[in-house]
């Protein structure tokens, strides 16, 4: 198994469509993410593939096509295996301790029982990712020292 690394997150397909298209609880659980230099947005390339479908689907494929390179320069891309749960496979390959999604199945006690026994990962909605998730407390584990505070501007 991966090391998890609880400053590793990553965004299910919807998620990620509902960070670009509508200012609420997924880009507010992302902006965690790019706010913080220390924190890492991992995706595979059939999760981008999913989000850059949807994005597609609701926009156009130029804007898709825009997100989708944007994404690849910021996150940390894995490989994993064909088949897999594009989110839970990525976040196991690439040691990310939270999956954040709005699949109900995904999140459910049934699903946590069972992912407890194949990967080391959180699932959680958005919003509350967005409420639990302390970088103050989690800075001294990850980086050590001090939380000197976002480093980086989540709009750039």
């Amino acid at each position: 198994m991966t090391d998890v690394n609880p400053a590793r997150v990553t965004a299910d397909a919807d998620v990620l469509a509902a960070d670009l298209f509508a200012d609420g609880d997924a880009r507010d659980a992302l902006d965690h993410v790019r706010s913080h230099s220390w924190v890492d947005l991992v995706a595979s390339d059939p999760l981008l593939d999913d989000a850059e479908a949807v994005i597609a689907a609701l926009a156009d494929a130029d804007l898709a096509a825009e997100w989708r390179e944007r994404v690849e320069d910021e996150a940390v891309l894995v490989d994993h295996p064909e088949g897999d749960q594009p989110a839970l496979a990525a976040a196991h390959a690439g040691g990310a301790a939270h999956v954040l999604t709005y699949d109900e199945r995904l999140r459910s006690a049934r699903a946590g029982m069972e992912l407890k026994e194949r990967v080391d990962v959180s699932v959680k909605a958005p919003d509350g990712f967005a409420a639990l998730f302390d970088p103050a407390k989690l800075y001294p584990t990850v980086v050590g020292g001090d939380y000197p505070g976002p480093d980086r501007d989540p709009r750039e």
